[in-house]
């Protein structure tokens, strides 16, 4: 019980990182990331970003993984380091198999990466300040997100029911660069390989 109560203030203490970019502690910079992850050849590799609402009030946790396309996201009440955490492990231990990295940008949200990892097996890896493009899979769900959540739209008037409509949209919306296949039925396949070979 005590190694617990333990392990979350070192949490908390990690969340309550100086809000400043580029501060938070023990980040690996994504030139340290495998060069094969960049062909896109293997799914397990995700981008995660937080989508704010207007007034700053209210996100969405966005995760996309790069070979599929496929997205997962959640909201959150408020763009703290704990709820987005939470989010992330939330959505992604279910598929933990298929989670191998995850690509921050630099907001504080994401100063517990260390206890994402732990939570999913993961390794983090963060994009260098001000450069969006290195996490463009991210960038583009984010846009997309946008077309149904548009920027001046409050948060608390989106609902966890329209987050899962929008989710499934996108994920079974055939992409030309799948092949005309759609992110939900490249990322599935891949699980389905996954369960064939245990």
């Amino acid at each position: 019980m005590e190694a617990l109560a333990l392990s979350e203030a070192k949490e908390e203490a990690l969340c309550k990182w100086p809000s400043r970019r580029g501060q938070i502690p023990n980040r690996r910079p994504l030139s340290e990331r495998p060069w094969h992850i960049e062909a896109r050849s293997q799914v397990g590799h995700w981008e995660c970003d937080t989508v704010i609402g207007a007034s700053h009030k209210g996100a969405v946790v966005t995760m996309v993984e790069r070979k599929s396309g496929y997205a997962v996201m959640a909201k959150v009440s408020n763009k703290t380091c704990e709820l987005v955490g939470s989010a992330i492990v939330d959505k992604l231990k279910p598929m933990a198999a298929r989670v191998k990295t995850l690509t921050f940008d630099n907001g504080k949200e994401f100063a517990g990466h260390a206890h994402i990892d732990q939570q999913l097996q993961s390794t983090a890896y963060f994009a260098r300040p001000f450069a969006s493009w290195e996490r463009g899979s991210n960038e583009n769900l984010n846009g997309l997100l946008r077309q149904y959540v548009p920027k001046k739209r409050a948060m608390s008037t989106v609902t966890d029911e329209e987050i899962r409509m929008i989710q499934n949209r996108l994920n079974n919306r055939p992409r030309k660069r799948l092949g005309f296949k759609t992110p939900a039925e490249v990322f599935h396949q891949s699980l389905k390989r996954v369960a064939l070979r245990t």
